[in-house]
C-alpha cells in the first residue's frame, strides 16, 4: 500500500513530555512532505494551542482540533467544520458542573475560558490552549463552546459524569484522573458525534484519498476512532492495552520521549 496521508495525535506522539517536537521525527515529517505525502494533526487541543506544532513540522493545511469537533485551514485560518454544543446542552453542562462544585473551563474555536474557582487548575488546562481567559462565570458561557473540562474531587466528578451519561445521545463525555494533581480528577464533555475517527474521514476526503491510504499515529483513549478508521495505525510504546489492542502496530519508542513518529514512517513508508 502507498500511504497518502499521516495523521498525528499531540501530546505523547509527536510532542514530547516537555511539549518540544524532537529533531528525528521532525526531519522524518520533511522528507515524507517532500515526497508528496499530506501530513496533518488530530488532536484534542484547540488550534491555538496546536500551531506551534504545526509551524515546527511545516504542517499548514487542514488539521482538526478538539477531537474532530473543529477543522481548520491552517495557512488561510479558515474554518472548514465547527460543531458547538447548543443552547440546551450548554444549560445541562453548567447546572451540572455548578450543582457538583466543580471548576469549570469553557472551550470556544480559539480560547479556555473560566472563572475564579479555575485559577488553581489554570496551569494543567493551559495544555490544551496557551490562551487562557478570566472572566465572570456568566461570561464563559456566552461563547460558542464546543467543549468543557470540569475539574474537582473524583467523587463530585464521578457523581457530575453520571448525570452527563444520561445524555450520551447528545453529549460524549470521558472522566480521568488529573495526573499532574493528584487527588484531583476531570471530565471532558463535547457533543456527540465528531471524535478523530470523523475528523480523520473529512481530512481524507479534503486531500482526495480514501481512509486505507491513511496512517494514523496515537497513544490514548480518544486516539482509538482514528485507529479504527485509519489503513494502518500505530500506538506509541507504552499506550494503554486497549488502546494499542486497536492499532494495527505498536511502535518501541515510549510516549512522550521523542522519534516515535520517525520510527513509524520508516515502518509504514521504509524511509
Amino acid at each position: 500500500m502507498s500511504y497518502r496521508l499521516l495523521a498525528l495525535d499531540l501530546d505523547g506522539t509527536l510532542l514530547r513530555s516537555d511539549h518540544s517536537v524532537d529533531d528525528r521525527d521532525r526531519a522524518a515529517i520533511a522528507e515524507l512532505q517532500r515526497a508528496g505525502v499530506t501530513v496533518t494533526i488530530i488532536t484534542g487541543r484547540l488550534q491555538s494551542g496546536s500551531v506551534a506544532a504545526a509551524r515546527a513540522c511545516g504542517i499548514e493545511g487542514a488539521i482538526a482540533c478538539v477531537e474532530g469537533s473543529h477543522l481548520v485551514e491552517l495557512a488561510s485560518n479558515t474554518t472548514l467544520a465547527h460543531h458547538p454544543m447548543d443552547v440546551e446542552l450548554r444549560r445541562v453542562l453548567r447546572d451540572t458542573t455548578g450543582d457538583h462544585g466543580l471548576a469549570t473551563f469553557v472551550f470556544d474555536a480559539q480560547a479556555i475560558h473560566h472563572d475564579d474557582a479555575g485559577a488553581p487548575y489554570a496551569g494543567y488546562v493551559r495544555t490544551w490552549s496557551p490562551d487562557l481567559r478570566l472572566v465572570e462565570e456568566e461570561l464563559a458561557w456566552q461563547t460558542e463552546p464546543i467543549a468543557a473540562v470540569a475539574i474537582g474531587d473524583p467523587d463530585r466528578v464521578a457523581a457530575a459524569h453520571e448525570v452527563l451519561r444520561g445524555h450520551a445521545d447528545r453529549l460524549f463525555s470521558v472522566s480521568f484522573a488529573v495526573s499532574q494533581m493528584p487527588g484531583k480528577h476531570a471530565v471532558l464533555v463535547r457533543a456527540a458525534g465528531p471524535s478523530k475517527g470523523t475528523a480523520l474521514r473529512e481530512l481524507c476526503r479534503l486531500v482526495g484519498c480514501s481512509t486505507d491510504e491513511a496512517v494514523a499515529i496515537g497513544d490514548w483513549v480518544n486516539d482509538v476512532p482514528m485507529f479504527e478508521v485509519a489503513g494502518r495505525s500505530f500506538a506509541m510504546g507504552g499506550a494503554p492495552d486497549h488502546v494499542s489492542s486497536k492499532a494495527t502496530d505498536r511502535l518501541e519508542t515510549i510516549a512522550g520521549s521523542g522519534g516515535g513518529i520517525a520510527e513509524a514512517i520508516r515502518r509504514a513508508w521504509g524511509a
